[in-house]
């Protein structure tokens, strides 16, 4: 089977393996930190600086991790696909953009950018970020925040994403849990509007049972004999 336009959407799984941490799970993030006192619109409001803290953290150990075998394969298969290849990714780590991938949709944003409130503009940013850092757009203070989709608000680029899962003819979902909505649903989207769907991960997930193939594994091993097979088919 032949393929012209493949959609892949991404989760935490496929970072795990460079050492950043997964958010649910006995060792994820949400066992050391309350999400709510985070990753709400709430927490931000109420205190700023600890939820900048929480943030400032984790944008100075984004350095020190690397893109691993899976995100160089999908990487390759952008270049080297002869059709389209959107990445949708779950992730707010840019490792992705380290392995080289260039058609990519953050949906829940991107840990080394910030968003001022008060012109509502986005901004390129890795370093620090407090209370009384001033816009690089505007100047004024106490209006930056991460630029990541926290709990209760709407996930980044549906209208694209939808668009596109309603056009493609392969779906991929790789390293995610099924659990969290709207990404969970996408599988079913795809798969009304005729495409192939794979689940590539560690274990089934939720929503195993709406997938025409299973590879299970760690990423680094499944992801890349999974582009290899797909590449084979172009020069069949």
């Amino acid at each position: 089977m032949k393929f012209k336009k493949i959609v892949i959407l991404t989760g935490a799984g496929i970072s795990a393996e460079s050492g950043i941490q997964t958010f649910r799970g006995p060792k994820g993030l949400w066992q050391k930190y309350r999400l709510e006192d985070v990753a709400t619109p709430e927490a931000f409001a109420r205190q700023p600086d600890v939820v900048h803290a929480f943030y400032n953290q984790r944008r100075l150990e984004l350095a020190k991790y690397r893109p691993n075998a899976a995100h160089y394969a999908l990487a390759q298969l952008e270049r080297e696909f002869p059709g389209e290849v959107l990445l949708v990714t779950q992730n707010v780590d840019d490792l992705h953009e380290r392995a080289g991938s260039k058609n990519l949709l953050h949906m829940h944003g991107e840990l080394l950018k910030v968003r001022c409130e008060a012109c509502n503009k986005i901004f390129n940013h890795n370093g620090p970020v407090f209370s009384s850092t001033a816009c690089p757009g505007c100047s004024q203070k106490g209006y930056l925040r991460p630029h990541i989709v926290w709990f209760g608000e709407s996930p980044l680029f549906l209208e694209e994403i939808y668009a596109a899962l309603k056009s493609c003819d392969l779906f991929v979902s790789i390293g995610t849990s099924g659990t969290v909505y709207p990404a969970a649903g996408f599988v079913l989207l795809a798969r009304e509007a005729g495409a192939w769907c794979i689940e590539l991960n560690l274990e089934p997930s939720a929503v195993a049972e709406l997938f025409h193939e299973h590879y299970y594994g760690p990423a680094t091993r499944v992801v890349p004999n999974f582009v290899k097979k797909l590449l084979a088919l172009i020069s069949d």
